[in-house]
């Protein structure tokens, strides 16, 4: 005989039913919908960004070489005190820069030059400083203040290539 702990126990009457089976772990593979929809949105900030840190290095790639172009003309002054070309390259400078922002800028007389330079938020001073310049390279030698017309030009250089800064033209405003 069986101890009493040993012998099976008794079978509850009706149907034999087994324990539940669950279904298996959802496989992470495909994602749903929602990480799709964020994965496309992470990639599509990705790319604007590194869009925007290639245009941002490449302003200030663009700022540094003008900047660096600038500081060449004044030490090539240094060395051989030629005020006229001194003075045209520093124009030639402001016009390449400018057109930039206008097309026309290299073709400006007078007062439409003026208006060009006056886009950029420069004190007075050195906007006729820059006028003054446009004037020394049609006059004969002359003692014009080569230092202050290198402030100058390197102060509107510095606001001119930043292009947040360029006031819009009249015709700008009745586009907009």
């Amino acid at each position: 005989m069986m101890p009493p702990s040993a012998q099976p126990a008794p079978s509850p009457p009706g149907p034999h039913l087994r324990d539940i089976h669950l279904p298996p772990e959802p496989s992470w593979w495909p994602p749903a919908p929602g990480w799709w929809l964020l994965a496309v949105l992470a990639l599509a900030l990705l790319l604007a960004g590194i869009w925007w840190w290639r245009r941002y290095r490449r302003a200030l790639r663009q700022r540094r070489q003008v900047l660096r172009e600038l500081d060449l003309l004044a030490q090539q002054h240094q060395r051989d005190g030629d005020g006229l070309a001194l003075a045209s390259a520093l124009h030639q400078l402001l016009r390449r820069v400018a057109r930039q922002h206008d097309v026309q800028a290299a073709r400006q007389r007078g007062d439409a030059w003026r208006q060009t330079l006056a886009r950029v938020p420069v004190d007075t001073a050195t906007l006729q400083q820059l006028l003054a310049l446009d004037q020394q390279i049609y006059r004969p030698p002359a003692s014009f203040d080569h230092a202050a017309s290198v402030t100058a030009v390197r102060v509107w250089l510095r606001m001119a290539l930043k292009p947040a800064s360029w006031k819009p033209t009249a015709t700008e405003h009745a586009d907009a």
